[in-house]
């Protein structure tokens, strides 16, 4: 069974609820509302541990946990053929590959 604690949790505060709200990337749509921003994140949590039970025990697929995704580091995009070329030309006037450049404006 997949450890709810390895979820990626956050808790951000909501002006329309003035309370903060606990989140998770896993399930968009689970929250838990409180006072406190440790409540917050208790609360979601222990809702995902909740739904995470309920599921395997109804055999329904459970969301693997971000941390625990293999990633290949490859992902593609579509661009603009005159951005492909400025890109390309920018890389080629900086001595990098295509890549290097922008995986290095990713990161910026």
């Amino acid at each position: 069974m997949t450890d709810f604690t390895h979820y990626t949790y956050r808790v951000l505060w909501s002006a329309e609820d003035r309370e903060f709200v606990g989140q998770v990337a896993e399930f968009p749509s689970l929250s838990w509302l409180a006072p406190t921003q440790s409540e917050a994140l208790r609360g979601v949590v222990q809702l995902v541990e909740d739904v995470v039970e309920d599921m395997d025990r109804a055999g329904e697929p459970i969301p693997e946990p971000f941390a625990e995704r293999p990633y290949s580091g490859e992902f593609k995009v579509r661009i603009p053929p005159e951005l492909h070329r400025r890109l390309a030309i920018r890389a080629a006037e900086e001595h990098v590959s295509l890549n290097r450049l922008v995986s290095s404006r990713l990161a910026s």
